[in-house]
C-alpha cells in the first residue's frame, strides 16, 4: 500500500489543479487571475501616431509620454491600429463592434441636431454588464444626445462628464455667443458638466467653463479611481471606459503643466494625458488588481491638422502622424492610424505587433475574454483577436478594412494596399489632400470608375497611384466592398447623417 499513500496527495493535487484551469484565461496555480479580468480603457482624444514616445515622437517632439511608454513596453504596442477618422465615427464603432455607418454615426454628431446612437444599438457595456460587469465611463460619449442614446441608457451603471452630444470645446459657446452678440447665455445655461446613474436622468453638476476645461482630466480620473476602488470591495469584474480629453483642442493644460513641453500647450496637453495614464496605472497596482486587469490605451483618430490655433494658443494645436499621409477628418492613412497599447499581466506576451488591429475588434475580443455574448442578430464588423493578444497567432484575424464618410464608402484597406474611391490626389483639398469630415468640406472628382491604388508600406505619404501596375489588387479589394454590400441585404443601414441635404 505505499504506492496508495503516494498517489493520494498527487491525485488531490491534480484535482486542484484542473479546478483552476477550469476558465480558459485563469491562471492555473493558487494564485490565479479572477475569471472574468476587469477592463480599464483610457481612450485619448485626437492624438496622432507620431506623437507617443514608443511611435516616434514623445521627447523627439519636445514632450515626452513616459507612462504611455511604460504601458506599451508592458504589454503589446500595435502598429497597425486602424480607426474611423474622426470622434464620433470611431466610438460608435468602440462601442458597437460595428462600422460607423451602421448606426448612423459616420459624421461627427454635433449638439442640437438629432444624430444619436439608435436605441436598438449592443454597446460594450451592455455586453459588458450582462456578462456580470460593473460598468462606468467618465468622460466624452459623443454619440448623441436623445435619451435612449445616453450611456446610462446603453448599458453604462455610472457616467460623468460633458453632455453626450457635445465635444470638449462646448464651453466656447457662451464666450462666441457673446462675442458675436449673437446670445447672451448665463452659465447656468450654457454647457454643463453632467452625471447619471443607469436608467436615470442626466443631472447638471456644474457649468462647463474654461477653467473646468483645463482639470477635467483629473477629475475623471479621480472618479474613475473611486468606481474601481468601490468595485474592489464589492469583489465584481469592471468595466472603466475613460475617454479623456488630451489632445483635443483646444489645448488648455492645468496650471500644473503649462509650459511642461517644449512646443507650447499642445505638447503641454499631450504631457498631462501621459500623467493621467500614469495616475490610472498606479491606481491598478496600488489597488492590488494589476494582474487582474486589462489595460488599453488607444487614440479615437488621428491628430489636427495645421491651422489647428482655434483658441488663441502659443502655438498651433497640431499633432504628428509619423511617416503618414492626413490628419484629423481626413481618410488617408494618418487619420485612420493611430497609437494602441494593451497590457494584461501574465497573459499578453510584452512585444510589438504588426497585424492589422481595427477598433472594432475590441468588442468581440473582449466578449470572448469576458465569456459575454456576441449579438447574432446583425452584422459584426469587428474580429475576435484574442489570439493575436495571448501570442498564439502572430498575423491577427483580420486582412481588411473599410472607410466611410457620411453615406460614402470612401476607401478600402487590403493588407498593406489602400483604394480610394473619391480623389485624394495631393494639393486637392486639406492639408493631406484628403476629402475632409465635420463640416469642412472639400469635393472629390470622379475619377472614371477606377479607384486609385497606394502601397502603404512603401508609399506612406501615398503619392504614387499604383493602380495600373497592381490592377491584381483590386480583386480582393472589391471582394471586401461586396461583402459589406451583401450585408446589407440582410441588414439595412439606417439613413446616414447629413446635414446639407434633407
Amino acid at each position: 500500500m505505499e504506492w496508495l499513500r503516494h498517489w493520494r496527495p498527487m491525485a488531490e493535487a491534480l484535482a486542484m489543479a484542473s479546478c483552476l484551469s477550469v476558465h480558459p484565461f485563469s491562471a492555473g496555480t493558487a494564485s490565479a487571475q479572477q475569471a472574468k479580468p476587469n477592463i480599464v480603457f483610457i481612450l485619448g482624444d485626437n492624438i496622432g501616431y507620431g506623437d507617443i514616445g514608443v511611435y516616434g515622437g514623445g521627447n523627439l517632439r519636445g514632450s515626452p509620454t513616459p507612462r504611455i511608454d511604460q504601458l506599451a513596453s508592458e504589454g503589446l504596442r500595435l502598429t497597425q491600429f486602424l480607426v474611423e477618422p474622426s470622434c464620433t465615427p470611431s466610438r460608435a464603432a468602440l462601442m458597437t463592434g460595428r462600422y460607423s455607418i451602421r448606426s448612423g454615426l459616420s459624421l461627427v454628431a454635433v449638439s442640437g441636431t438629432s444624430f444619436s446612437l439608435p436605441a436598438n444599438e449592443v454597446t460594450m457595456a451592455e455586453m459588458l454588464h450582462d456578462a456580470g460587469y460593473a460598468t462606468a465611463i467618465f468622460g466624452k460619449w459623443h454619440l448623441g444626445a436623445q435619451a435612449y442614446s445616453q450611456p446610462q441608457n446603453q448599458g453604462f451603471d455610472e457616467f460623468y462628464g460633458i453632455p453626450p452630444g457635445d465635444t470638449w470645446d462646448a464651453f466656447g459657446m457662451i464666450r462666441q455667443a457673446r462675442q458675436t452678440n449673437a446670445l447672451d447665455i448665463p452659465l447656468d445655461k450654457g454647457p454643463q458638466i453632467v452625471e447619471a446613474s443607469r436608467g436615470q436622468p442626466l443631472k447638471s453638476v456644474k457649468p462647463y467653463t474654461e477653467d473646468v476645461r483645463r482639470e477635467i482630466d483629473w477629475e475623471l480620473a479621480d472618479h474613475g479611481i473611486d468606481f474601481m476602488k468601490r468595485q474592489k470591495s464589492a469583489g465584481k469584474p469592471f468595466f472603466l471606459y475613460l475617454p479623456i480629453s488630451r489632445t483635443h483642442f483646444p489645448n488648455l493644460p492645468s496650471k500644473r503643466f503649462e509650459g511642461a513641453s517644449r512646443i507650447g500647450q499642445f505638447g503641454d496637453s499631450l504631457m498631462e494625458g501621459d500623467a493621467i495614464v500614469g495616475t490610472m496605472l498606479d491606481a491598478i497596482k496600488d489597488l492590488g488588481v494589476e494582474q487582474d486587469t486589462i489595460v488599453v490605451f488607444a487614440s479615437d483618430n488621428g491628430p489636427d491638422g495645421p491651422g489647428a490655433d482655434r483658441f488663441g494658443g502659443d502655438m498651433p494645436d497640431i499633432g504628428s502622424s509619423g511617416p503618414y499621409r492626413g490628419a484629423l477628418g481626413e481618410i488617408s492613412e494618418g487619420a485612420i492610424r493611430t497609437a494602441a497599447a494593451i497590457r494584461w499581466p501574465r497573459r499578453i506576451k510584452p512585444g510589438s505587433s504588426y497585424a492589422m488591429f481595427s477598433i472594432m475588434d475590441f468588442f468581440p475580443t473582449f466578449a470572448h475574454i469576458a465569456g459575454a455574448k456576441v449579438p447574432d442578430d446583425r452584422p459584426i464588423d469587428g474580429v475576435d483577436q484574442t489570439s493575436l493578444l495571448l501570442g498564439e497567432d502572430d498575423d491577427g484575424a483580420r486582412d481588411h478594412l473599410l472607410t466611410f464618410v457620411g453615406s460614402e464608402l470612401v476607401a478600402a484597406r487590403w493588407k498593406q494596399f489602400r483604394a480610394y474611391f473619391v480623389n485624394v490626389a495631393p494639393g486637392r483639398s486639406g492639408a493631406g489632400g484628403a476629402t475632409l469630415m465635420g463640416g469642412v468640406g472639400a469635393s472629390a472628382a470622379p475619377m472614371n470608375g477606377y479607384p486609385q491604388v497606394f502601397n502603404i508600406e512603401a508609399d506612406p505619404q501615398e503619392e504614387h497611384n499604383i493602380g495600373e501596375m497592381y490592377n491584381w489588387v483590386l480583386g480582393p479589394l472589391l471582394q471586401a466592398v461586396g461583402e459589406y454590400k451583401a450585408s446589407l441585404a440582410r441588414s439595412p443601414n439606417p439613413p446616414a447623417a447629413n446635414m446639407t441635404r434633407f
